[in-house]
């Protein structure tokens, strides 16, 4: 399976596992071959540090209304509105992105969204769950996010434990990958998936 090819592509995996590299690297893969992806990250929907459940739900909404609020870490509040395009590729990363209902919500607006540049007309939605071991992912995300996510890390890992024993989404994804991380980015907000939405938007 070329990660490429997919209409709409979940990435999911426990905090530190490399979605957000993953997902950076696939849409530079796609504007390569022609068809620029739009990349949903997941963290614009946590309300804070102890909503990853909460979000994960939002996101079945989110493509359901084809829009969303984005949660600005800085402010801690809901700022502004992003709008998700009805054109393929869509790339959605972050933890809890893969849950039978967000499938089923990719799928749905994959169904309604312009495919072009694929070479058919039938939508392919793929998912892929990323397995890092704990102390590997721990050591990168608090080297990347430093004192911002240090005295999180426990509160995080305890949602993600509670999220994932409810939806397996290993067991969900299409694909188990289990990359080879490098050194991360620069210290950044939010729970170890990309910058704030303000810096990000």
């Amino acid at each position: 399976m070329r990660l490429i090819d997919a209409d709409v592509l979940l990435i999911d995996g426990r905090s530190g596992s490399g979605k957000t590299r993953l997902a950076e690297r696939v849409a530079s893969a796609c504007a390569a071959a022609g068809r620029p992806a739009q990349v949903l990250h997941v963290e614009a929907l946590y309300p804070g540090w102890d909503g990853l459940a909460e979000g994960s739900e939002a996101l079945a909404g989110a493509l359901r209304s084809g829009a969303y609020r984005v949660y600005d870490w800085i402010a801690g509040e809901f700022d502004a509105r992003e709008r998700i395009a009805p054109r393929a590729p869509l790339v959605i990363e972050g933890c809890g992105a893969i849950t039978a209902a967000n499938l089923a919500a990719a799928r749905r607006w994959a169904a309604g969204a312009d495919v072009a540049g694929r070479g058919s007309a039938d939508p392919l939605v793929r998912s892929v769950w990323l397995e890092v071991d704990a102390e590997v992912r721990k050591r990168r995300a608090l080297a990347r996010d430093g004192d911002v996510y240090a005295p999180h890390w426990d509160r995080w890992a305890a949602q993600e434990e509670a999220l994932y024993a409810r939806h397996r989404p290993w067991e969900l994804a299409d694909r188990t990958i289990a990359p080879a991380l490098g050194p991360g980015p620069a210290p950044r907000p939010g729970p170890g998936l990309g910058p704030a939405p303000r810096e990000r938007r």
